[in-house]
């Protein structure tokens, strides 16, 4: 524990009750999440395989595991989970499928295979938005931990009936399928524990000592999961910020740090306050703007770096102007400081604001990453080819075989595929394998059993090419002998769209090449792999992510753009009197700023033609005016950086000339 501060060391100590950890932003959480499984395991208090580090993304949970592996060395740490919420539970129902009603090799759908199945059982006509609002109802009752049942007693509005309805017959269908969702994933484990004694008893001897990482980002669910498993002694390390608490749109409740000391009230909590990441003046101007939102335990951070120079206020004529600014000024700066593009950051509310912002960056030359664009993995036609290569690898994985079938449409809907599934699940087999059946073919409509019949002879034989081709050559053949290459240019609307989309998949083939010795089972490892991946490094590139994504990042340059009312504050926010949580959002990008910070915004905007006038954010008004450099202010100092820029630009055109 050398190094650790007085309240680090309180934390990594205190092993015999509940404790929460209430960890200011850049206060070396995770060091101490670190430092307290090494103390357990070393000090003999649990070992490893009854400790469980949960967190709320993979790249946390394999950054943990690294700094673990480094800090205990031999096999000491051996059988240590550390995972998400989601893979916790993932493990759970492996372990309970029986209880929880499910066969061995269960699915679990990902988004698209559950908005589709949504969408299937929905009435006729539905509008889009109806469909999506269903489909969060649905995803948030799960997430609050209510059944079906305990749905509709909850609903209230029409809407809600009717979400509580397709919910139910949503979850019939899943049963049919041997599958669960992403949600489920949450809500079965919790409705298990609680209505079993035995499996709470099995589970908290499983797990001794549990350690819960961004604790406020938490819904109902997860919360009762935790308690279920720590059980009345509460053994357990809960660390969070309710400062950082920004996701009650997706179902967090930062209520949940209060209701561990209801729940457990010989809850301790200890206060980590000391920043090890910004200057002191961008710590001042975040303490003073959180300041203004409701505290139970309030917390003042501070750092023993320096000052360093004041936060700039830009106002600017509009968005075009704005980003022109900024890309000059992360231009002037890398020059003067030869600093790393990856030393920026350009943050904002909504992803909408990133065009103009991309636009000057490219004038400029300036590299850049966008982050939250859609991932490779997640376009279409790389799914549709992913499901037909999983099939190929594991007849057994229903899920697979539901996107493949339909990928490209055929004559196999939703009431034919319900009805495979009752079949199969009274055979007992996978659905492909009763796609096979003779007996099973008999029971269907004549054109759907013709359907399903030349799906799987197109199955068997790239099936059977599997142990010849490459991986890669495999995916060609694929996207040839499926139809889904003659799909997507069918859906294209010109050459040029078809081009890129044919290209996603070249591009998918090209991510196997090399594996050419691999069979079946290699690839569905390599599949299963790939699925998983993180998202890889930006490398040295000018990070443009919206506020939310920026959470837990840190750079040693940051610009907060379009803080204006309506923006940041969200419009929505305003109109419902909700400022709490986007003040917790502009306070989460200060606090990435490690040396400076601008915030700018613009006093027009053109909308659907129209010419509007903007109020800048009215959390600029909380900062403390002593710590802020506002244009025109110091017009000395205006003078010597226009004079100091410009002398900057003039040699890059020289060097420009000179090359």
């Amino acid at each position: 524990m050398h190094g650790l501060n007085p309240p680090q060391r309180e934390a990594v100590l205190h092993t015999d009750g509940p404790l929460l950890v209430l960890a200011g932003a850049g206060s070396g959480k995770t060091r101490v999440i670190v430092e307290k499984i090494a103390h357990l395991i070393t000090a003999r208090i649990m070992p490893a395989k009854r400790i469980a580090a949960i967190t709320f993304t993979n790249k946390s949970a394999k950054e943990m595991r690294e700094r673990v592996a480094k800090r205990i060395k031999g096999d000491a740490a051996d059988g240590l989970t550390v995972c998400t919420f989601h893979a916790l539970g993932l493990r759970f129902l492996q372990i309970e499928h029986e209880k929880a009603g499910l066969r061995r090799g269960f699915s679990v759908f990902d988004s698209d295979d559950s908005n589709a199945q949504i969408k299937d059982l929905m009435p006729a006509g539905s509008k889009p938005d109806v469909i999506d609002a269903a489909r969060g109802l649905i995803s948030r009752a799960k997430n609050a931990g209510l059944s079906p049942d305990e749905a509709m007693r909850e609903a209230r509005s029409p809407r809600e009936v009717e979400a509580a309805t397709v919910y139910d017959l949503y979850q019939r269908r899943l049963t049919t399928f041997n599958a669960v969702d992403f949600d489920d994933l949450i809500r079965l484990p919790v409705q298990l524990l609680e209505a079993s004694e035995d499996t709470r008893l099995a589970w908290r001897e499983r797990i001794g000592y549990l350690l819960v990482d961004e604790c406020q980002d938490t819904n109902d669910a997860q919360y009762r999961l935790l308690k279920a498993i720590a059980g009345p002694k509460g053994l357990f390390t809960c660390v969070g910020d309710d400062d950082q608490s920004i996701y009650a749109w997706r179902g967090a409740n930062p209520d949940n740090l209060l209701q561990l000391g209801k729940d457990y009230p010989t809850l301790r909590i200890v206060k980590l306050e000391q920043n090890y990441r910004c200057s002191n003046r961008v710590l001042r101007a975040a303490n003073a703007l959180i300041a203004n939102n409701p505290h139970e335990h309030p917390k003042t951070l501070w750092s023993d770096q320096a000052d360093g120079e004041r936060i700039r206020i830009w106002e600017c004529r509009d968005a075009t102007h704005e980003a022109e600014k900024v890309a000059a000024e992360i231009q002037f700066i890398a020059t003067a400081k030869r600093a790393p593009w990856s030393d920026f950051c350009i943050l904002f509310r909504g992803n909408f604001q990133s065009r103009a912002l991309e636009k000057s960056l490219q004038l400029l030359r300036v590299p850049y990453h966008l982050s939250g664009g859609t991932a490779f993995l997640e376009r279409g036609e790389v799914k549709d080819a992913l499901s037909w290569l999983r099939l190929i690898a594991n007849p057994d994985d229903d899920a697979a075989f539901l996107r493949a079938v339909q990928a490209p449409k055929r004559e196999v809907g939703a009431t034919t595929l319900s009805k495979l599934a009752e079949l199969a699940h009274g055979a007992h087999m996978p659905m492909s394998r009763a796609a096979e059946s003779v007996g099973a073919l008999k029971q269907l409509t004549p054109r759907a059993a013709n359907a399903l019949d030349g799906f799987m002879q197109i199955v068997r034989k790239l099936r059977a090419d599997a142990a010849r081709l490459s991986p890669a050559e495999l995916v060609r053949e694929l996207a040839e002998r499926s139809g889904l290459l003659r799909a997507i240019r069918e859906q294209c609307k010109d050459q040029a769209m078809f081009e890129r989309r044919k290209q996603n998949i070249e591009e998918l083939a090209e991510w196997f090449d090399g594996a050419r010795n691999a069979g079946p089972g290699e690839l569905a490892a390599s599949l299963a792999l790939l699925s998983h991946a993180d998202k890889g490094d930006a490398g040295n590139q000018v990070r443009l992510m919206s506020l939310h994504a920026s959470k837990g990042l840190e750079f040693r340059y940051v610009f907060i753009v379009g803080l204006e009312d309506g923006t940041l504050p969200h419009e929505a926010s305003l109109d419902e009197g909700r400022l709490d949580e986007e003040r917790r959002l502009m306070y989460v990008g200060i606090t990435r700023a490690k040396e400076q910070l601008w915030l700018s915004y613009s006093k027009v905007a053109q909308k659907w033609g129209d010419t509007l006038r903007l109020k800048p954010s009215r959390f600029l008004d909380e900062l403390p005016a002593s710590e802020l450099q506002r244009d025109g202010a110091d017009p000395v100092a205006d003078a010597e950086r226009k004079q100091e820029r410009a002398a900057a630009g003039l040699a890059a055109i020289r060097a420009l000339l000179d090359e």
